[in-house]
């Protein structure tokens, strides 16, 4: 029986010794972190027998010269990388109150980026909104891609194009939006006093009714 992810019970495991850790495709989380090298050699030096193929953790990662970054090595690089992202992530999930959760899952996916090289040559808020959208998509938050637009002051369109290339990526199959996840945000924006409740209920019946229809969809 292959290996599910403990958190959503996906089948859908992504195991690449590239990049030293297992993720889930499903929700984003890293079920396994770290770099190991399965053969142990040995390398004769003049001061004896130098050992090569250690253990070593994926944040104490040896140093590896990379090029066109002066003094930082490969592991540094992808960690101040890794770090910019979570700090964008954390800026936009407090502007837009996304829970920490989902903001967690999101700097998840945000480092499938960095190591799948995504991020090569977009600007990191697009990636950032991307992977936080996708995340509010999944777990059926009232977020708009409009809303990561504002925020972020990119265009909607470019967003919207940067979404479609990251879930391809990933291959990741996004819920279609649910309209009565919006309905009381809506409302509550419009300020209808003691007739919000009986408005609420009125339009969830509506759109109800439209998806037994197949109406709510396209």
């Amino acid at each position: 029986m292959g290996r599910t992810c403990p958190f959503c019970s996906s089948s859908e495991i992504d195991e690449d010794p590239s990049r030293a850790d297992v993720v889930c495709m499903g929700c984003g989380s890293v079920l396994e972190e770290s770099a190991i090298v399965s053969e142990v050699q040995f390398q004769e030096r003049a001061g004896g027998h130098d050992v090569i193929g250690q253990f070593i953790s994926h944040d104490r990662a040896q140093q590896t010269g990379l090029v066109g970054v002066p003094g930082l090595n490969r592991t540094e690089s992808r960690e101040v990388t890794h770090q910019r992202g979570r700090k964008l992530i954390q800026e936009i999930a407090s502007q837009l109150r996304i829970n920490q959760h989902c903001s967690d899952t999101a700097f998840n996916f945000f480092k499938m980026c960095v190591s799948r090289n995504f991020t090569r040559g977009r600007p990191r808020a697009y990636v950032v909104a991307a992977c936080l959208y996708m995340v509010c998509r999944l777990e059926n938050t009232a977020h708009l891609l409009l809303d990561f637009s504002d925020v972020t002051q990119v265009n909607v369109y470019e967003l919207g194009r940067t979404l479609q290339l990251l879930i391809r990526l990933l291959k990741i199959n996004l819920p279609a939006s649910d309209p009565c996840l919006y309905i009381l945000r809506f409302a509550a924006s419009l300020d209808l006093g003691d007739k919000q409740k009986d408005v609420v209920t009125l339009a969830t019946r509506i759109v109800q009714r439209m998806k037994r229809d197949w109406m709510a969809l396209g």
